[in-house]
């Protein structure tokens, strides 16, 4: 037989199931129900649920199929009109649990009328620390197997998972480390952990932090939704209905067995402290991936959960977020003690929201560590049976517990990391090294004052003494001026005024047509232009100018030899006739 999916809703007078049954044969199927009992049977599909109130056969039940979707409706009369159904949304608790296979069972479950009334009344739970007197401990009990797990209840489970354990969880064999012995080496391995340097680098540099804290998780929205509702009706009623499950999260609901627990008064706070710790660690987890998990989810929840991550045992509240606010402070990337006080205070609004919200982090939780290979062992140890468990928990034990959480104070001198300290050693080097960069600039600026006016003096000194050395070169020029050179003059002669009336014209030298133009204009004869090595006039009158403009002053000894180069020279420029 199958199990088909199935959902529950409600009015004032009806109560209405919807029954999914894809596969079924429609021409036969059998409902049944009567007082708390509802029974449907459609091969291959059989739902049996166990009603949170009566109802009743009276005539005016509908039934309807929906041929596209396979669906069965179902409308039932309430006993009572105008009763509301608490619990509707708990499909693993409306299962009816399984009958024992044995002839008789090993445990019974008493009934509730024979319980006596101040045992059944639970709803104003005792937070207070119970105190026994000492007992003698026998050496035979000295080591014995200790317990974890769903309000520990479990022993012995883990020796066959050493190898695996050690991706899981930080202590090493737990079935014979007691309690006590836990807390001490977790509390000193939190010390060797804890890194002051990441701890102050994420307390200046802050913006991804404060980016963090803006985030506006699902439960944000419920409870803003929830303290309206509540300051224009004082019913807390309805407060399930403000949280809805998916289709996918049903599935799982559907999956759990339904069972019931035999705890007694201590085995059930452990299991409420515990369930604190499990969702302040689920807290921090979806506020700083922003709803988005990520490969290092898993890691995140169990490393900050003491009870997931060391089998811890709680004796108090305080404690609980005590250990919570070291933990973030040592092991996740963001350290930051703004984290643990957002994280206690989004807690606080989902155990206010009850155990439909509850269970909806609880069920994403089973998810991350499902999907996580090493992980999926703390599922069968806690998650699994919390999901369950919490389903049939009464509201007003959560109010009870949100308002013990809420009545904690935590401060940073607390957690025994010497936050305080550190802050104040940190934001004193910081004053220090800024008094010296303000001294710094002060005295760099009073040095670009000095050097400035220093410049201004030079500058002023160069101006007087280039004016000075302006004035005296002035005088120089002008008695230059007054005295101008013989030399220039003596080497003035008609060899540089003809020379200069040269010009080099497709590889000859012609005069300057200028200065022939104005000779003729002057009334003196043109002379034709020869090339370059023809002899003519041009050439002899040269040759003459030469001899009588260049005088050289010949030493002693070499007048005869330069005179006689001289003339081999004149000779040789001399043309041919």
């Amino acid at each position: 037989m199958l199990t088909p999916a199935f959902d529950l809703s409600q009015d004032p007078d009806f109560l209405t199931v919807a029954i999914r049954v894809p596969y079924a044969r429609v021409s036969e199927f059998d409902v049944y129900f009567e007082g708390s009992d509802f029974k449907f049977y459609a091969k291959p599909y059989f739902l049996r649920l166990t009603l949170p109130g009566r109802i009743v056969e009276n005539g005016s039940e509908q039934g309807s199929y929906d041929a596209d979707k396979g669906i069965f409706t179902i409308r039932l009369p309430k006993e009572t009109p105008g009763q509301h159904f608490e619990g509707l949304n708990m499909l693993t608790a409306l299962l009816a649990p399984r009958k024992s296979r044995t002839a008789k069972p090993l445990v019974e479950e008493i009934v509730a009328s024979e319980i006596p009334e101040e045992v059944v009344d639970d709803e104003e739970f005792d937070w207070e620390i119970e105190q026994t007197p000492y007992e003698e401990v026998s050496e035979s009990a000295l080591n014995p197997q200790c317990h974890y797990g769903f309000g520990n209840l479990r022993s012995g489970v883990l020796q066959r998972l050493q190898d695996e354990l050690s991706d899981v969880v930080d202590i090493k064999d737990p079935d014979f480390t007691p309690a006590a012995e836990r807390r001490q080496k977790r509390l000193a391995t939190e010390l060797a952990k804890f890194d002051p340097d990441h701890y102050l680098a994420d307390f200046f540099e802050d913006e991804a932090i404060e980016q963090i804290l803006k985030y506006n998780p699902w439960w944000t929205d419920k409870y803003s939704k929830m303290t309206a509702f509540l300051e224009k009706s004082q019913e807390q009623e309805n407060h399930a209905t403000l949280v809805s499950f998916s289709e996918e999260e049903k599935y799982q609901l559907r999956k759990f067995v339904n069972k019931s627990y035999l705890l007694d008064k201590r085995a059930c706070r452990q299991v409420c402290y515990s369930l604190i710790d499990i969702l302040l660690a689920y807290c921090y987890e979806t506020r700083v991936t922003e709803g988005e998990k990520n490969v290092e989810s898993a890691w995140n929840i169990r490393k900050l959960s003491p009870t997931l991550c060391w089998f811890e045992t709680w004796t108090n509240v305080h404690d609980i977020v005590v250990s919570f606010g070291r933990r973030v402070l040592c092991y996740p990337l963001y350290r930051h003690f703004k984290l643990v006080m957002k994280a206690y205070r989004d807690t606080i609004k989902i155990l206010q929201l009850g155990k439909s919200a509850v269970l909806k982090c609880l069920l994403d939780i089973h998810k991350i560590f499902q999907e996580n290979d090493p992980a999926y062992i703390l599922n069968d140890l806690y998650i699994s049976d919390y999901c369950v468990w919490i389903q049939k928990v009464k509201s007003k034990k959560l109010a009870a517990l949100a308002e013990a959480l809420k009545e904690v104070s935590l401060t940073k001198a607390q957690l025994g990391l010497e936050l305080e300290e550190l802050e104040a050693a940190a934001l004193l080097v910081q004053e220090e090294e800024t008094a010296l960069k303000a001294a710094h600039s002060v005295s760099g600026q009073q040095t670009l004052c000095s050097s400035s006016e220093a410049s201004d003096s030079e500058d002023s000194d160069s101006t007087v003494s280039s004016g000075n050395e302006d004035s005296g070169s002035d005088s120089e020029q002008d008695e230059l001026k007054d005295s101008p050179s013989e030399t220039v003059n003596s080497l003035q002669g008609p060899f540089l005024e003809e020379s200069s009336a040269l010009l080099i014209v497709d590889g000859g030298v012609r005069r300057n047509t200028a200065i022939q133009e104005s000779d003729a204009s002057q009334g003196k004869p043109l002379s034709s232009s020869w090339p370059l090595g023809v002899s003519g006039p041009l050439i002899e009158e040269l040759g003459e100018q030469l001899k009588t403009t260049v005088q050289v002053s010949e030493p002693k000894g070499t007048t005869a030899v330069n005179r006689s180069n001289m003339q081999e020279r004149d000779g040789c420029q001399t043309p041919n006739n």
